[in-house]
């Protein structure tokens, strides 16, 4: 059974419907399995230490997560136009992981929501797809023979997909979102039993 790690952060929910949607992707392809996983909010204050589960949600990733995973699909909300500060925090913990070259040509692919549709959501994919880069995955976008890419009126890019939350955040994904979604689970899904 290949894993595919669905990792993420997500502080409004947005971000965590779009990675249960692309698991459904990722689980509609023989052999493959969904493993969702979050990271812990980063503090401004030194002493203060999360607890090692979350409340509610996601467990928390690990660095065994991501050694043993077979593909990855990295989630953020857009944070001027980058990703969230917990999840890059996380990443710049892998070091150990990139020496070993732990993720060379596991392919890999970004998803981000926004609260609105000029609010960095492609910038936000670019800044995910660095630290996978460093490590030597193999990037996946969505090809335009999903229809839904040209025709949405809410999220959608070919460097992944993307949700537009609305100023509240409030906004649920859409139809086209989710099935953006859920095509790039499953084109991950299918190039992990590839590579």
């Amino acid at each position: 059974m290949k894993s595919v790690l669905i990792l993420y952060y997500s502080r409004q929910g947005n971000t965590a419907a779009m990675a249960h949607s692309i698991a459904r992707g990722v689980e509609s392809v023989a052999g493959c399995e969904a493993k969702l996983r979050t990271v812990p909010e980063v503090s401004t204050v030194c002493e203060a230490v999360e607890d090692t589960i979350p409340a509610s949600g996601a467990p928390y990733v690990s660095l065994e997560d991501l050694k043993h995973c077979a593909a990855l699909a990295l989630g953020s909300p857009g944070r001027f136009g980058n990703m969230a500060a917990p999840l890059k925090y996380f990443w710049e913990q892998t070091s150990s992981l990139w020496l070993a070259g732990a993720l060379i040509d596991k392919p890999a692919a970004v998803f981000t929501s926004t609260s609105s549709l000029h609010g960095g959501q492609e910038s936000t994919l670019l800044s995910m797809m660095l630290p996978l880069l460093h490590h030597g995955m193999v990037i996946l976008g969505l090809p335009y023979s999903n229809a839904d890419l040209i025709s949405t009126q809410s999220g959608g890019a070919p460097y992944g997909a993307t949700h537009v939350s609305g100023g509240d955040s409030k906004r649920p994904l859409s139809d086209e979102e989710k099935r953006l979604c859920t095509a790039l689970g499953k084109r991950l899904a299918i190039m992990a039993t590839k590579l």
